[in-house]
């Protein structure tokens, strides 16, 4: 198995989930259970399973019951990265949690399943890591590898891997699968406080740096309650297509 370029993630789990409403009502979403097990569970079993010893998950929304949830885990080791205060999207969270992520790092949302391809989507960005002209590395995915998935895409991707926006009134081809490796270069001069990392993303593409590898496995949207069942159903089956 191919070196990893990092021991260490972020697992982002402070959100609201409002669209997973009314599960959400009592529950943070990443407890939320799909095939027997919360989300987060799935996120972290896949770290754990690629080889990524440590995972810095932040908190915000019913944030007691998550860090309970996650304190005792072994694989990876879990740090929390505390934002009960303020929810400082996903931009803000990671420069909070920056003193506990090296350089680089995994990055994902702790909502995301998927099934592997020939290698871990972790393997697949870490062959494809290159410093010296990233400043991150998306996972991206075609419309035919997403499931649960009508939207109208995320990046256009160019023959060297650098992305672009979706066009106005164009179906882009790749889709964010919410896993990406991350300079810390990304996060220089950052705003202060709560911002999304599309501001640091929209710089990298202007500078040529934001880069995607596009995954060879699986990937589902489970964003709402809908989605569930035919997840389940999938990964009863070990595949969707």
């Amino acid at each position: 198995m191919s070196e990893l370029a990092s021991d260490t993630a972020m697992v982002m789990a402070a959100g609201l989930g409002k669209r997973m409403r009314p599960l959400t009502a009592s529950q943070p979403k990443p407890l939320v259970r799909v095939a027997g097990k919360p989300l987060i569970d799935h996120a972290l079993d896949r770290l754990a399973d690629a080889g990524v010893a440590r995972a810095v998950v932040n908190v915000h929304y019913l944030a007691d019951a998550l860090e309970a949830h996650v304190k005792d885990r072994k694989q990876p080791a879990i740090t929390v990265s505390d934002e009960r205060d303020a929810l400082l999207e996903t931009g803000g969270g990671m420069v909070k949690a920056l003193p506990h992520l090296p350089d680089p790092f995994f990055c994902l949302n702790a909502d995301n399943i998927w099934l592997e391809g020939p290698r871990s989507g972790f393997h697949d960005l870490s062959q494809r890591w290159d410093p010296e002209v990233m400043d991150a590395l998306l996972l991206v995915v075609p419309h035919s590898r997403a499931a649960n998935f009508d939207g109208s895409g995320d990046f256009h991707m160019d023959g060297l891997g650098r992305l672009s926006r979706r066009r106005p009134g164009r179906i882009a081809p790749f889709i964010y699968t919410g896993i990406q490796l991350v300079s810390h270069r990304l996060l220089r001069d950052a705003p202060v406080g709560a911002f999304s990392t599309n501001v640091l993303w929209n710089r990298a593409i202007e500078e040529g740096r934001l880069f995607g590898a596009s995954f060879t496995g699986e990937w589902f949207e489970v964003g709402t309650p809908q989605a569930i069942r035919p997840t389940e159903h999938a990964l009863g089956r070990g595949h969707v297509f």
